[in-house]
């Protein structure tokens, strides 16, 4: 009888980014399409706490890391409009590899959201999850640059997108 090994962080990162078609943008996009798929059970073992840009998963930022590191995913560097600069995650895709189709159907979602509105959606699912009594009205004390300009109401639309995804463990009913 042989022992199945657990994937390390590296693999378990460049499974997100295969499933999620082979290319995710931006570190703040990964670390919430991750979050996402923690919560509804569909991810892959990574915890999370709240920091500046919402959830965020320590493990997970080392794990990309090291997977760019040994050649399991590629990181490039862009220049945004605004002067910053983001991450271009990109991994080869298995087409032997079967997706569960709500994870499919969440990352669909995920990867082509605003990642402001992901963001936005993704700190008040983490907030619900902690108790908070209106994590939406949290989300936009915590963030009101980012609330601003009619986003929050898309992240609301968005979140309520996600909710349509019947998923093992259901995402907090907070849509109002």
């Amino acid at each position: 009888m042989s022992v199945r090994e657990e994937p390390s962080d590296s693999q378990k990162v460049q499974n997100i980014i295969r499933d999620a078609g082979g290319k995710i943008m931006g570190r703040t996009r990964l670390q919430k399409i991750a979050f996402f798929l923690e919560i509804t059970g569909l991810g892959e073992g990574f915890t999370f706490s709240y920091r500046y840009y919402g959830p965020f998963s320590e493990e997970l930022a080392d794990g990309a890391d090291l997977a760019n590191s040994l050649g399991l995913i590629k990181e490039k560097f862009h220049k945004s409009s605004w002067g910053g600069i983001y991450s271009e995650y990109s991994s080869p895709k298995d087409s032997s590899s079967s997706i569960a189709p709500p994870r499919k159907m969440l990352l669909e979602i995920m990867t082509t959201a605003d990642p402001i509105q992901l963001e936005l959606a993704a700190t008040a699912a983490l907030l619900a999850n902690e108790g908070t009594q209106d994590p939406w009205e949290e989300t936009e004390r915590r963030k009101p640059e980012k609330a601003e300009k009619g986003r929050l109401e898309k992240a609301k639309e968005l979140y309520g997108k996600l909710l349509t995804v019947e998923t093992p463990i259901p995402l907090p009913q907070i849509v109002n």
